[in-house]
């Protein structure tokens, strides 16, 4: 809901413009509190740090030759406690700096939030899946890719594969979007924080390419081009993540909605390698439309905001 500006308050930026979208009239985005987030490289640190450890173990593991269900038991084991420790390191943070209410208040999104930020956290990403599809066409590729996938293209050690689909995107956007995204966003504009962390999330995965029949290590093997291609997708990805998640009035659930329909949409359909090459060209295209759109929210800087 837009804020009055004779209701302004300090910690809150408030624009008066024309509708960024149809039907949008909500110029105001509140980004209040976020300047409580103050440690951005000490969570991010811990947050890559820790995960790091446990999942070059675990690759290590998974590189044994005919390794045990005890073994493979530990290095599920590994995988789990790497994702989950982000989670770890916010609560912390979160807790040590009294911020508790305000990530409480934002874990759903805020009442009047849009049906078009609902339908595109759905949507978005499947939809340019279909449409780079559809582009794959014309220059040879089967419409197989079309059909639905019989199962899933990775193995996660004991985890049925829907698990860890499911478990990913809860457990790293409660990570990210509790505090990581804010602790960014509170030193500078919110276009910088995205391509940061986008950078840094490339580099949180690493260490999952050398898991053998996880997801990062199947594109891996699939030669440096699909790699390449699966690090720079993360940059639009964060882009039109972040611009939903403060549309949302900085809604975690929105997020994970996101990466929920990313993960599966990615998953649901026959797609060739190559195609998700042309996905990814897509989505660099729209974020350029959205960030340009939207330039209050990505290009207004921390201290313009009070």
């Amino acid at each position: 809901m837009a804020i009055p500006l004779h209701r302004r308050k300090a910690g809150v930026m408030t624009h008066s413009a024309q509708p960024l979208w149809p039907g949008d009239t909500r110029r105001a985005v509140e980004l209040k509190n976020v300047s409580r987030y103050r440690h951005p490289l000490a969570f991010y640190v811990l947050a890559t740090a820790i995960p790091w450890a446990l999942w070059f173990t675990a690759a290590w593991l998974s590189n044994q030759p005919n390794p045990s269900q005890t073994t493979i038991a530990v290095m599920t084991g590994l995988g789990l406690a790497g994702l989950a420790a982000p989670v770890v390191v916010a609560i912390w943070f979160i807790r040590r700096d009294g911020l508790t209410r305000d990530v409480l208040t934002r874990l759903v999104a805020p009442r009047g939030t849009r049906a078009w930020v609902w339908l595109a956290a759905v949507a978005l990403l499947p939809a340019a899946l279909l449409v780079a599809t559809a582009i794959s066409i014309p220059f040879g590729y089967d419409l197989s890719q079309f059909e639905f996938r019989n199962g899933f293209s990775f193995a996660s050690g004991l985890l049925p594969a829907w698990i860890t689909l499911l478990l990913a995107p809860v457990l790293e956007e409660i990570a990210w979007k509790t505090y990581g995204t804010d602790a960014l966003v509170s030193r500078m504009k919110v276009l910088w924080a995205s391509l940061v962390f986008g950078v840094v999330w490339v580099l949180w995965h690493v260490p999952l390419g050398f898991i053998k029949g996880y997801y990062q290590a199947e594109v891996v093997e699939e030669g440096a081009i699909h790699s390449l291609n699966l690090a720079v997708s993360l940059i639009p990805f964060v882009i039109l993540m972040n611009w939903l998640y403060y549309r949302a009035g900085r809604s975690v659930l929105v997020a994970i909605v996101f990466h929920l329909a990313a993960n599966f949409g990615n998953e649901l359909f026959l797609t060739h390698p190559d195609t998700k090459v042309i996905q990814t060209a897509l989505l660099l295209v729209l974020s350029v439309i959205v960030v340009w759109r939207d330039r209050e929210l990505f290009l207004t800087p921390p201290a313009r905001r009070a």
